[in-house]
């Protein structure tokens, strides 16, 4: 038993029922509980969201996310956790043949899970609401940014109504300022990342409709999501802003992409002809 699992055990006097429950899952769950988002734990111990954080704070610790990262530190074999994740780990005697052939299996399993998590329902509503909104948003924090960001410079070839905003104060004060008539788009993996809720929060105060591209369908960020679109690849505590969960992302853009060309086709081929050309004088 790792040495976090064995603290758990000497604090499990001062835990309530509830957090009990939480304490009870964890040791019997180690490795599946390091890929689980704060709301699916919680759902799986039958508590709130609320007892798994206390349960963080008893245990010293400032939240969930430092939770999952201690408890993947303290794992004794990191490839069996890798493989309850369902991925190719990287051993350190692997050749540069074999490490390539596992990235490249990794990446594509990642596409694989997002287009087998694939919502129609859900992409048509996101579609409903591209099509309506009169300004759309981009939102992200740190390597979602950069996801968000390239949704930005993919949407604006064919639409000119989209922005994206770097800095997490500027997009607090943006989503303040939304209407019934925009659109955000926040992008998370984990779901849990307090800037990128905020925002949902006060965009969906104000009126906007909110679409969230994450991981997990049950996490604080869903609390404001009209539509859920999830993306694939596991990514453990360690691993955040991995290239597989960005391939998976990418992927997931490309569809809105493609779907909004294809609805708004005469308008997008127009403009995207006019981007297109607008640039070549900075090509040789």
């Amino acid at each position: 038993m790792s040495d976090f699992l064995k603290k758990i055990e000497a604090t499990y006097g001062q835990f309530t029922k509830a957090e009990k429950k939480v304490a009870d899952y964890i040791l019997n769950y180690p490795k599946q509980v390091i890929f689980m988002s704060i709301t699916d734990l919680a759902a799986a111990c039958e508590v709130g969201d609320t007892s798994v954080f206390r349960f963080c704070r008893t245990m010293s610790l400032q939240g969930y996310q430092e939770f999952r990262m201690q408890l993947s530190l303290s794992m004794s074999n990191k490839s069996e956790i890798e493989n309850t994740a369902g991925i190719q780990p990287i051993n350190l005697e692997d050749s540069f043949e074999i490490i390539s052939n596992k990235v490249l299996q990794n990446n594509m399993s990642a596409i694989k899970e997002a287009h087998s998590l694939l919502k129609p329902e859900e992409i048509a509503r996101a579609m409903y609401y591209f099509e309506k909104a009169e300004r759309i948003y981009f939102f992200g924090v740190g390597t979602s940014m950069v996801s968000a960001l390239a949704a930005t410079n993919k949407f604006l070839k064919i639409t000119p109504k989209v922005n994206c905003f770097m800095d997490s104060h500027m997009q607090a004060m943006v989503a303040s300022m939304m209407t019934q008539n925009d659109l955000a788009i926040v992008i998370s993996y984990s779901g849990s990342t307090k800037d990128s809720i905020q925002t949902a929060r006060l965009a969906k105060e104000n009126g906007a409709k909110v679409i969230i591209i994450t991981r997990y369908e049950k996490s604080p960020l869903s609390n404001y999501a009209d539509v859920t679109i999830l993306c694939g690849a596991h990514e453990g505590p360690l691993e955040g802003g991995s290239t597989s969960a960005q391939i998976s992302i990418l992927y997931l853009i490309d569809l809105l992409y493609m779907e909004y060309y294809k609805k708004r086709y005469e308008a997008s081929n127009v403009n995207n002809h006019k981007t297109t050309e607008s640039v070549l004088n900075k090509l040789y």
